[in-house]
């Protein structure tokens, strides 16, 4: 009877561990639907600013500069008459392009070199190991300041100074997973088999370390806007007059005290995509670790 009255007791408890498990697990999945959602109803309101941008941002009104925030313009006037709403607007899509453009660059170099360094090992892995050592000992935006300086400001210097920074972080994770990747009995198991190299890599180790590289990939939205606004901010980046998040900063800081909307809007959106994006990611990590839910 006391052996049957403990199975009970520890079946419950084991059920309700078990309800407590999935309930956590659903919560988790409805919080990264959630910030899902606003990350890409960020980037599509990004992408068609332009055609809800009730102004040309490039238009000047000397007879309206500095206007405070009304109906005719919701966000106010900047210092030579553009309508801050649809600068922020279409900088959104100027800003969100290079972010994306910077990922891109980041995640598929880093992560093949990353993926080639942990499979074959040996001189290969070290000498490239030793190069990212020597990068990530640098200040990632620092660094970045110093080689646009060296090669000149633009759009596309910044593009690169940035990538050959930020590569380094996606080209360790990479490494680190593929070494323990190519020690299991599956890819033993295919290497015998006759699969050849470019295949176990695809197949096997690739698709293993993906959930990893997409979370860091989301975390890193947020840092790269906020580098590549704080290159901007200091005239490294974009170039007046094209809408950009972070030269409205830039454009904005003498007019602080008299017209302060030209940077709290800008700033303010900055602020919220590096928020859901930053939130973003922190839901894809818990959601796909699997050591939440052992």
């Amino acid at each position: 009877m006391k052996n049957k009255i403990k199975s009970q007791i520890k079946n419950q408890t084991k059920n309700q561990t078990k309800s407590w498990i999935e309930n956590r697990r659903e919560g988790k999945k409805i919080r990264c639907v959630c910030f899902g959602i606003l990350a890409l109803g960020m980037v599509f309101l990004a992408f068609g600013g332009y055609r809800l941008a009730p102004y040309d941002p490039l238009e000047t009104n000397f007879t309206q500069k500095l206007m405070p925030p009304s109906l005719l313009h919701p966000f106010g006037t900047d210092n030579v008459g553009r309508d801050v709403l649809s600068r922020v607007l279409c900088g959104a899509g100027n800003s969100f392009k290079l972010v994306f453009l910077m990922l891109a660059i980041v995640v598929m170099l880093g992560t093949a070199i990353g993926i080639v360094s942990g499979y074959f090992g040996g001189i290969l892995d070290t000498v490239l190991m030793r190069i990212t050592d020597v990068l990530l000992a640098f200040p990632d935006t620092i660094f970045a300041i110093a080689i646009v300086g060296m090669i000149g400001p633009g759009l596309l210097h910044t593009v690169v100074a940035l990538a050959f920074v930020w590569w380094t972080k996606y080209a360790r994770m990479a490494r680190g997973m593929t070494a323990v990747i190519r020690n299991q009995d599956y890819v033993i198991q295919a290497q015998f088999g006759g699969v050849r190299t470019p295949g176990i890599l695809l197949r096997y180790v690739l698709p293993n370390i993906l959930p990893q590289v997409i979370v860091m990939t989301a975390l890193d939205v947020g840092g790269m806007m906020l580098s590549l606004a704080g290159l901007s901010f200091l005239g490294l980046a974009s170039q007046p007059p094209a809408p950009e998040w972070g030269a409205m900063l830039y454009e904005g800081k003498s007019y602080l005290q008299t017209a302060p909307w030209i940077m709290i809007f800008a700033g303010l959106a900055i602020f919220l995509t590096v928020m859901v994006f930053n939130l973003l990611g922190d839901s894809l990590r818990d959601l796909l670790d699997p050591k939440e839910w052992e």
